[in-house]
């Protein structure tokens, strides 16, 4: 199974190292083009390449791990997905500029954290991606723990939890194994529908709840 990274940013190159220390392949891909990844690619070694964000979508395991607000329009751009699976990564916050008045909003519980939740109505991150890639087989994963422990998996004597969910029973299987091979314990929250919702950053009931599998 190819593995490819879509977004460079704080969650594609954690999870990147992650793969490069467990000694698995993957092609990582930003919207500046693979030069700008030159340095990155030095330092995660050679399990790791850099491509174009056709070049990692084409892989049969996809990883999304864009900014939210730039989802849609990175994501429609590409060819038709047949089937492949994939990881939607991506939480519906928004980057706050620190000089707005944004930064100091005293009703904005994530100010502190740079953030801000964006309003999807009466759905969840994932059911809006799933519209974004039709005919993939999508899976909810790597997205509720910070994104700078996502290379240290095991942590006070145990594994630690990553949860993932979907609706296509193979396709969890391919997440699940990714999930393990990286040395995290995995946990099925069952479909997108349930799991997608408890899982999604800010506010799901077990978002960024760190468990420790000992």
């Amino acid at each position: 199974m190819s593995i490819g990274i879509i977004g460079s940013g704080a969650l594609g190159s954690n999870l990147a190292r992650a793969l490069a220390k467990a000694g698995i392949a993957a092609t990582i891909s930003n919207s500046r083009g693979p030069a700008s990844l030159a340095a990155f690619i030095k330092e995660v070694g050679p399990s790791i390449k850099a491509g174009t964000v056709e070049e990692a979508a084409s892989a049969d395991i996809v990883v999304v791990a864009v900014r939210w607000t730039d989802a849609e329009r990175v994501l429609k751009a590409l060819p038709a997905w047949n089937g492949r699976i994939v990881i939607d990564g991506t939480n519906p916050v928004e980057f706050i500029d620190p000089n707005s008045p944004d930064a100091s909003d005293p009703t904005n519980p994530l100010a502190a954290w740079g953030i801000k939740a964006v309003d999807l109505g009466d759905k969840y991150s994932s059911e809006i991606i799933r519209d974004f890639v039709p005919g993939a087989r999508v899976v909810k994963a790597f997205n509720h723990l910070d994104v700078n422990v996502l290379n240290e998996p095991e942590v006070s004597g145990g594994q630690r939890v990553l949860f993932y969910s979907g609706d296509d029973a193979a396709a969890k299987a391919e997440v699940r194994a990714l999930i393990e091979a990286t040395g995290f314990f995995a946990v099925d929250l069952g479909t997108l529908d349930v799991g997608g919702r408890l899982a999604t950053l800010p506010f799901g009931a077990l978002s960024a709840i760190s468990f420790i599998k000992i």
